[in-house]
């Protein structure tokens, strides 16, 4: 008889199943086999808010043969994700297949390789029913809110709107944030720049006004930074103080879920879903040409930072082969875990270090090659020594005023030999050139001096890595959460996309205002992370889940019950909004209304017209088959492109973006080629123009 092996995924079945060879039978549940009904609440209040789970329709014929295969076996395995969802899965595979839970039926693998194969499956253990019971509650809590807020809002907007405990906050987050935008009033303020040439040499170097006639350079308007230049007309430029100095720059540490989702989007644009659905491909196994299925990172859901000692000592060993001795730390990095992350798990690395990006590469798609890439350089940047780099601050005296500069020099470059972080925390506030040689007391050149306009700009928009950012800062959601609540509010027509950023819609404001007027609780950032450390207590034994529970729901179902009686016979109406084109049937100016499938356009004289229409989105640029308008549009996976509005008899489309300027050969449209740093291009058949210039 062999011995059965359930996991999650027919990929990582494949994979694990390759690592135990025969005698093991590996079958995939492909996710959850059991949940709580479709069609009903499923939740018993009154007793314990026991729920009533029920198998899977579609999921039938899989338990029969899961039934079949676990009577025939000598032993059954649990083996699902290492996490609250995947204990949840085990257990229910547990209640359905007939296994006693205190039995060592439960392994998992923090990685997917022949040595965490072994690992796993020589620690067998009971289902931890702390992680189950912490699942059970997160399930419950999310029923209760999708059961009871939903349909009130059902009721006072309009049907198919949805609440939720991350969800609902995570909207809150990016329409306080637009709020804060249109509040913002600007500010004028002046620099004073000037470009300097040191003796002998060839480069000007910058240096800003910090200080006039003893006093912080505060300059509000042209008028003021014209009267320092006037002071400066005639003034000669010296240098008052050197200070150079060595400063020790630190690798970023490796990944979390959270931070690799945001390095993802900062350097390919890849959503979280994207981030997500290429590093589960990674873990799950690969194929890769000599060695079979392998997975090659560790498990990706994770905040923890924690390496074992084995992958430190590998890093190390491949370092000083690639690199040399110089570029391993005097001793390991140990970097810190924050206090409210889940420690079960390392941080995001690759499983086996030997396995380079480039030995990969042939064996991977693009996304997964861009990531495993990101993932591998960042974990063995995180063990090598720090760069060193010569700062130069200079003070720069002229009349009464003080300038400074500064500037850089890398004397060692370490980790950075290999991997740069793209974070707005990592720049340089060195400056970022070399300064020329300079000694106190030396009379400087001046090739120019100016004042320029500045004005104080309002707060940036969220975009998804910010959004993740600001959850995870704020203790809200955990790593498997991220994706999904990115994915649903921007499916909920709460929030759009514009380019990179999220802005709310008119809807997502409508839904905030009235759960802030009578829902505070749900949608404060505060009371949501304490939600979460109670989800946390219960895993981690400290908690009962039913207390849990029973403390939520009293408070709410009276919050809920209180919002029934001051909203009876009220509506919220969301606003539309107004555009200046015209209805076809009436004439009367459309509006912009939205639907359960997105935006369209509606006659405002609805109902007594009935026009619609789809909302078009001109691009730049006219069509260079036929000269017709071109349209942005995207692609089923949401991938942005661009064809002629004439589609029916005109066939163009292409994924570069179309530009104002025309071609300066034939005057047909110019495209710019995807991706950083694309070349500008005439697309006019015969044309050949390759670039704008």
């Amino acid at each position: 008889m062999s011995k059965l092996v359930i996991v999650e995924s027919p990929a990582k079945a494949k994979t694990i199943g390759k690592y135990l060879g025969k005698g093991f039978s590996v079958v995939a549940s492909v996710g959850h086999i059991r949940d709580l009904p479709k069609s009903k609440f499923g939740v018993d209040v009154e007793h314990d808010f026991a729920p009533l789970y029920e198998n899977k329709k579609e999921k039938a014929a899989l338990i029969k043969e899961l039934k079949s295969k676990a009577k025939a076996s000598e032993t059954v395995y649990l083996a699902t994700d290492p996490d609250r969802e995947g204990e949840a899965i085990s257990w229910h595979l547990a209640n359905i297949l007939n296994l006693n839970v205190d039995n060592p039926i439960r392994v998992t693998f923090s990685e997917i390789t022949q040595s965490g194969i072994n690992a796993g499956m020589s620690r067998p253990r009971g289902l931890d029913m702390d992680l189950v019971n912490a699942q059970q509650a997160r399930r419950i809590l999310d029923r209760i809110l999708g059961y009871k807020l939903s349909p009130f809002l059902w009721k006072k907007v309009r049907r198919g709107l949805s609440a939720g405990r991350v969800q609902s906050v995570a909207v809150r987050l990016v329409v306080d944030r637009e709020k804060e935008i249109e509040a913002f009033k600007s500010k004028e303020y002046w620099s004073v720049d000037a470009r300097l040439l040191s003796n002998g040499g060839k480069k000007p170097f910058d240096a800003k006004l910090s200080e006039a006639n003893g006093k912080k350079a505060e300059l509000a308007d042209k008028a003021a930074a014209d009267k320092i230049l006037a002071d400066l007309k005639d003034a000669e430029f010296f240098v008052d103080k050197v200070k150079k100095s060595t400063r020790k720059k630190q690798p970023a540490p490796p990944f979390t879920t959270s931070t690799l989702q945001q390095e993802a989007s900062g350097k390919f644009s890849f959503n979280a879903k994207r981030a997500m659905k290429t590093a589960q491909e990674l873990y799950e196994g690969v194929d890769v040409a000599d060695m079979g299925m392998v997975g090659l990172i560790t498990y990706m859901r994770t905040d923890s930072l924690r390496v074992s000692d084995e992958a430190k000592a590998a890093a190390a060993a491949l370092i000083e082969r690639l690199y040399g001795k110089e570029y391993l730390p005097d001793k390991p990095r140990v970097f810190k875990t924050k206090n409210n992350s889940q420690d079960a798990h390392e941080a995001i690395r690759p499983s086996i270090i030997d396995i380079t990006p480039e030995k990969a590469k042939p064996s991977l798609t693009s996304d997964q090659y861009k990531l495993y890439k990101l993932i591998w350089e960042r974990f063995i940047a995180s063990q090598m020594s720090n760069a060193s780099l010569n700062t130069v601050s200079a003070d720069i005296k002229a009349g009464s005023c003080l300038f400074k500069a500064n500037g850089f020099t890398v004397a060692f470059d370490g980790f950075t030999r290999l991997y740069a972080a793209e974070s707005a925390d990592d720049s340089e506030k060195e400056g970022n050139a070399a300064l020329p040689p300079l000694t106190a007391g030396e009379k400087l050149g001046v090739e120019s001096v100016s004042g320029n306009q500045h004005f104080t700009q309002p707060p940036p928009r969220y975009t998804e890595a910010s959004l993740i950012k600001a959850l995870e800062e704020n203790g809200i959601g955990r790593p498997s959460t991220y994706a999904p609540t990115i994915s649903t509010i921007l499916s909920r027509q709460y929030v759009e996309r514009q380019q990179k950023q999220l802005k709310p819609t008119v809807l997502g404001d409508v839904i905030t205002g009235l759960l802030k007027e009578h829902f505070d609780e749900i949608v404060d950032t505060k009371f949501t992370a304490q939600m979460e450390t109670d989800l946390d207590k219960i895993e981690d034994g400290n908690a009962e889940w039913v207390n849990v529970l029973r403390s939520f729901y009293g408070d709410f179902e009276k919050t809920l019950s209180k919002a029934e009686v001051e909203m009876e016979g009220k509506r919220v109406k969301v606003p539309d909004e107004p555009t200046d084109i015209p209805c076809e049937l009436c004439g009367r100016n459309m509006v912009v209304k939205i639907g359960p499938y997105g935006k369209f356009l509606g006659c405002s004289g609805f109902p007594e017209c009935k026009g619609t229409g789809k909302i078009v989105n001109e691009a730049d640029g006219r069509c260079p088959v036929c000269g017709k308008r071109m349209l942005a549009k995207k692609s089923k996976k949401g991938k942005p492109f661009f064809g002629c509005e004439d589609y029916e008899n005109c066939k163009f489309m292409t994924w570069d973006a179309p530009v104002s300027e025309t071609c300066p050969k034939c005057g047909s449209a110019m495209f710019k080629k995807a991706g950083k740093g694309g070349a500008v291009y005439c697309a006019k058949e015969g044309c050949g123009n390759g670039s704008s210039g």
